[in-house]
């Protein structure tokens, strides 16, 4: 298994009920292994850890983007 990290940004006002929601989501997607929000250095971005032979990472940030319309993938 390949392992790829991503890491997406979230608007701030996005409340803790739909960020715990949208890392339960991810990881209910096959080849997505971590998926938790960076608490300390950035509190709004999520980073997310998957097998990018088993899924894309345009469909990670799609995802996002039903949480977050305006979410943004920042990089690794």
């Amino acid at each position: 298994m390949n392992t790829a990290d991503m890491l997406i940004h979230v608007h701030p006002t996005l409340n803790a009920q739909a960020r715990t929601d949208l890392e339960k989501n991810l990881l209910g997607h096959i080849g997505v292994d971590c998926a938790e929000f960076e608490h300390r250095p950035q509190p709004h971005s999520i980073l997310v850890k998957y097998d990018p032979d088993t899924i894309k990472g345009l469909d990670i940030l799609l995802t996002v983007r039903k949480f977050d319309p305006e979410a943004a993938m920042v990089g690794l």
